[in-house]
């Protein structure tokens, strides 16, 4: 029995995310994966996205059946046993036999054939148990008391999650972890309410936004493979990222300081659409990407660092939506809570003031600038915030609330309950309490 095309791209995959720090979401639409099939492209997704989501939770049940410590095996080799322990646990629809025959045949491909009767048996076993260990994970029949409870049932790290109930509450915590753990509704940004029609015709599936009166989330249908995505006249965007582009209003001159990879900047270019918007990018490859993805007349992208960016005119809107952890977007990109440690979050947060700091000095009097992050962490957010205000008292926090207020009275936030998206007098969403992604976002004005 061969290697079936799905598995194999899933272990490529897979290895290449272990050692090139590469992000699923990103390389599983990459052109190197478009001749999959839509049946062998969707078992590669899900075979992927559910190795990196219940890691630790598989290594724990391959720890059970093996005489070797899981740290000590070849990568190849875990790598392979996680895939076939994946589909013996969860995929129930997957027969035993190509599960266990496929993965040790993934083996015998990466040049391990020395593991290949070690890894033989460790499938076996974990197919012959008859609970295969996880039930209650899958079935969640209890209820978890502690933070070692809610790290091994589903499947986070535990420092993440003593965190997480710290700042956020257990419950709360329990509902962040939960909602890692699914696959999450795709969101777009359409650029004309026409294109809605054509995605239909293309057997897109959409429903309204559950954030935002003008995003949609798609139901069914792989908007991917449209014409419109093509062309960029649809963008996939969850919805509080694209509230993060709404928040910062309408200015003369725009600044958008980390642009790619540009849903946001296009965002800000829709709604000012007879204003200037420069969008920086510090990465040259991503900068082209922006380019072609924002082709809107009055967007300028630079290739360049807001650290070292100068300009003659200051600008009276800016965005800083800073590279962080992105704690907040573990549905999508589950890969990070493996690699992120508790002492990034210290190098992360001065790059980020950095950034925040020389957004601030170019500025005019009277602007407004959006500091935002996809993460949870304090570090990332209010403690930036409490220390560039420190530096520069020349700005000052403004309540998030009033731009809420304004949206919703347009009719573009529909979301009814604003208390749960304001923490103090920021923006704050939280995966599992409002169906998006968790986002920070603080307003300063410059006086």
């Amino acid at each position: 029995m061969p290697i079936s095309p799905a598995r194999a791209a899933a272990f490529d995959l897979l290895m290449r995310i272990e050692q090139q720090d590469a992000y699923a979401s990103e390389i599983l639409h990459s052109k190197q994966y478009e001749k999959l099939s839509n049946v062998d492209h969707g078992l590669t997704t899900e075979l992927v996205m559910g190795v990196l989501r219940w890691r630790s939770s598989l290594d724990e049940e391959i720890g059970r059946f093996s005489d070797k410590a899981v740290n000590k095996l070849d990568l190849e080799v875990l790598t392979a046993l996680r895939l076939g322990s994946y589909q013996l646990v969860f995929l129930n629809r997957v027969p035993e036999r190509a599960a266990v025959h496929e993965s040790v045949e993934l083996v015998k491909r990466a040049r391990k054939k020395s593991a290949v009767p070690f890894a033989n048996a460790v499938l076996r076993k974990l197919a012959a148990s008859p609970d295969r260990g996880l039930v209650e994970l899958r079935k969640y029949e209890r209820e978890p008391m502690r933070a070692a409870d809610l790290s091994r049932q589903l499947a986070h790290p535990l420092w993440l999650v003593e965190r997480w109930i710290q700042e956020f509450g257990f419950a709360n915590a329990q509902k962040i972890c939960a909602n890692d753990q699914g696959p999450p509704w795709p969101s777009i940004r359409l650029a004309d309410p026409h294109v809605e029609a054509e995605l239909k015709r293309e057997e897109v599936d959409l429903a309204p936004g559950r954030l935002l009166g003008s995003a949609r989330r798609v139901q069914s249908g792989n908007v991917a493979a449209t014409r419109a995505f093509v062309e960029g006249r649809v963008a996939i965007q969850d919805e509080a990222s694209q509230l993060v582009g709404l928040i910062v209003g309408k200015g003369s001159r725009i600044l958008d300081c980390c642009a790619a990879p540009g849903g946001k900047t296009r965002i800000l270019a829709a709604q000012n659409p007879n204003s200037s918007v420069v969008a920086l990018e510090l990465h040259p490859h991503r900068a082209s990407l922006l380019r072609k993805l924002v082709a809107a007349r009055n967007v300028d992208v630079i290739q360049s660092d807001v650290r070292e960016f100068t300009a003659e005119k200051g600008f009276d809107r800016l965005l800083a939506d800073v590279p962080c952890s992105g704690t907040g977007t573990l549905a999508h990109n589950p890969e990070i809570k493996w690699r992120l440690k508790l002492e990034d979050l210290a190098d992360l947060q001065e790059c980020q003031l950095a950034i925040l700091c020389s957004a601030m000095r170019l500025a005019v009097p009277g602007a407004r600038l959006v500091y935002s992050t996809c993460s949870l962490e304090r570090e990332e957010n209010e403690i930036v915030i409490e220390r560039a205000l420190a530096s520069d008292p020349s700005f000052r926090i403004l309540d998030a609330r009033l731009e809420l207020n304004r949206l919703q009275g347009e009719g573009e936030l529909v979301w009814k309950d604003l208390d749960s998206l304001l923490r103090d007098r920021f923006l704050r969403t939280i995966p599992g309490l409002q169906p998006c992604d968790g986002f920070f976002a603080a307003i300063l004005q410059k006086d």
